[in-house]
């Protein structure tokens, strides 16, 4: 049977032997998250998991007698689960066994059988990757508001937005297209480990699937800030199109007041009378609406 082994992974500060006197009193000052990994646990783990973590002893049960089936279940401070790996070596699979203690501060994970390097290394990878998921999301969803203010009221600050947006997919787009590379050798390499293949094309594919979002948003937001500019651009003909429609009313309206209000005397003396007002008047008016009809009908106003 193989030795007890520990490995204490912290996030900050010193990397401190993993004894119970350790890590009681790391769990007291509750200032270092950490990573407790125990291996073919004996006695002394089981004692320290209990008294030192105050782990529930059915979760010790189960991690004594194996043999469980992949659950979740919640006690006060922290969650137990239950999951399992398999090795494959062409004509055996192995399963393999592993019980987490999770909370807001650590991580505890214990198992029976060597966890290979290289599936740990996956672990890690996996959440990091996967965790871009979520970032894609909302940069996703951030793009779909813009697109609908876009439409209803383009505003100098969307501009700003989609500017600042595009600039941040294309820096994921750079960084993407670095870790395909990358997880691209892994597959062949496999840290020297030929059944870590499978998870590593794995995490090649979801960033595959990261690659190709991005490549679609950056399009998406090349697509809006055209859209934008067409809005913008079309609004600006609408404003012109009205005041010159405006503009357009009123020239014969000052030619026929600027033509009539020339003071030569014989003009004058001709438009003395109330008539003469009314005729000027109709005329203008005859004129407004001659040129509106006429905008109508080729679709100005």
């Amino acid at each position: 049977m193989l030795s007890t082994v520990r490995q204490l992974i912290a996030t900050k500060g010193p990397l401190n032997e993993p004894t119970a006197d350790a890590l009681a009193a790391s769990l007291q000052a509750g200032t270092q998250a950490f990573w407790l990994d125990i291996e073919d646990p004996d006695e002394s783990d089981y004692t320290l998991l209990e008294r030192t973590f105050g782990f529930h002893h059915l979760t010790l049960e189960d991690i004594r007698h194996q043999n469980q089936r992949p659950k979740l279940e919640e006690y006060e401070g922290y969650v137990f689960a239950v999951m399992f790996a398999a090795d494959w070596d062409g004509a055996d699979l192995r399963i393999r066994e592993h019980h987490l203690y999770i909370t807001r501060l650590y991580l505890v994970s214990v198992h029976l059988e060597p966890s290979a390097p290289g599936f740990l290394f996956y672990l890690v990878v996996d959440k990091l990757v996967d965790s871009l998921f979520v970032v894609l999301d909302r940069i996703d969803d951030e793009t779909d508001v813009l697109q609908d203010q876009i439409l209803e009221r383009p505003t100098n600050d969307i501009l700003s937005k989609i500017s600042s947006l595009k600039r941040a997919v294309v820096n994921l787009r750079k960084v993407l297209g670095a870790q395909r590379d990358l997880f691209q050798r892994l597959t062949s390499s496999n840290l020297g480990e030929p059944e870590t293949a499978i998870y590593f094309r794995d995490v090649h594919d979801h960033i595959v699937r990261q690659y190709e979002t991005v490549d679609s948003l950056r399009d998406i937001l090349t697509g809006a800030m055209d859209i934008y500019l067409t809005t913008v651009s079309q609004r600006l003909n609408d404003v012109m199109r009205r005041l010159t429609v405006i503009a357009t009313l009123f020239m014969p309206l000052s030619f026929i007041t600027g033509f009539f209000g020339m003071n030569f005397g014989w003009l004058v003396a001709r438009i003395t009378e109330p008539g003469a007002f009314a005729l000027g008047i109709s005329l203008m008016l005859a004129t407004i609406a001659m040129q509106f009809l006429y905008f109508r009908r080729r679709g100005w106003v």
